[in-house]
């Protein structure tokens, strides 16, 4: 219990560094929010006026842990572009790109982890060397250029979804499965090709351990050893590397948007980057890296079940 204390208050405190230092660098960019909030309505008592109203004048350490307090009530301040809340803004918007880089991480998991396995079993083999080859070609492309390919092969040609047309959850759970699968898939493609050449190398490096022996003398093959002793031990390093690929799913979830037209948080992010609206842009990072840090401190905890041997001291 006091190793997950440690763990959730390190969680805690690195969230807090990551906040106050995203705050303090918008600080840092030369910009003023009242003006393009104004626009064309700008004067100088006007803009004097809303700083006021928005707290600008304020001592920065303030203004910002006025903005954490309402960060974890769910207020996250004004959008300077559209003059609207932040929330707002983001209501839906998170839920779909959350979708899609949880689809994209599953589809790493459960096709990298079989495949990993059964290119142990075969090492040596043909597929096992036509994989050897594949892997490196899918880890090597863009996640974007295989995005392309997948709109104009599974779009433009089979139609099993229009380009453009994006179908919400809350309209058709269905549609908007079919036209996320493969912007998920090809976010996942360049993982899969490396988690599944992780867990081979992490398998085969178990292989030529004493247990592996041991097992085989008691009668089991290898398809048994596999999947009953040597998997476990395994799939630490996977796990582990899984829990780091998040942002980067994120990241490519952020990307991968552009492509196929999807309205999620990375639409968002990279026009309000644009725009300088700070306030969206720093309510983005803080969330992700939320997610991320959640995400890891969930790995920690996966570890004392995985493996017995980690001790919790």
């Amino acid at each position: 219990m006091r190793y997950f204390a440690k763990k959730f208050f390190a969680m805690l405190v690195t969230l807090f560094a990551i906040s106050l230092l995203t705050f303090l660098a918008f600080q840092l960019i030369p910009s003023d929010p009242a003006v393009k909030m104004l626009g064309n309505e700008y004067t100088p008592e006007k803009a004097e006026a809303l700083r006021e109203a928005l707290g600008l004048n304020e001592n920065v350490f303030l203004r910002y842990f006025k903005w954490l307090g309402g960060f974890f009530t769910g207020d996250l301040g004004i959008s300077y572009s559209y003059n609207l809340p932040v929330a707002s803004l983001l209501n839906g918007k998170i839920t779909t790109t959350a979708l899609l880089s949880l689809l994209a991480f599953l589809l790493t998991g459960f096709i990298s982890i079989p495949l990993g396995l059964l290119l142990a079993r075969y090492e040596g083999g043909v597929f096992d060397r036509i994989s050897i080859v594949l892997n490196q070609i899918m880890m090597a492309i863009p996640q974007f250029f295989i995005g392309i390919i997948f709109t104009s092969l599974f779009g433009l040609w089979l139609r099993l979804f229009v380009v453009g047309d994006f179908v919400h959850i809350t309209e058709s759970f269905w549609g908007f499965f079919k036209y996320i699968f493969f912007a998920a898939l090809a976010i996942a493609i360049p993982k899969i090709a490396m988690t599944t050449k992780l867990l081979r190398s992490s398998i085969l490096s178990e292989l030529n351990e004493d247990y592996v022996r041991t097992a085989y003398s008691r009668g089991n093959n290898r398809k048994q050893v596999l999947r009953i002793h040597v998997l476990r031990n395994s799939i630490i390093p996977v796990v582990s590397f899984l829990t780091v690929t998040i942002a980067d799913i994120i990241a490519g979830s952020i990307i991968i948007e552009q492509v196929f037209a999807i309205p999620g948080v990375g639409r968002l992010l990279l026009s309000s980057i644009s725009n300088r609206d700070f306030a969206v842009v720093q309510a983005i990072v803080v969330i992700i890296a939320a997610v991320v840090l959640a995400a890891n401190f969930l790995a920690d905890i996966l570890y004392q079940y995985i493996d017995p041997r980690i001790k919790l001291n």
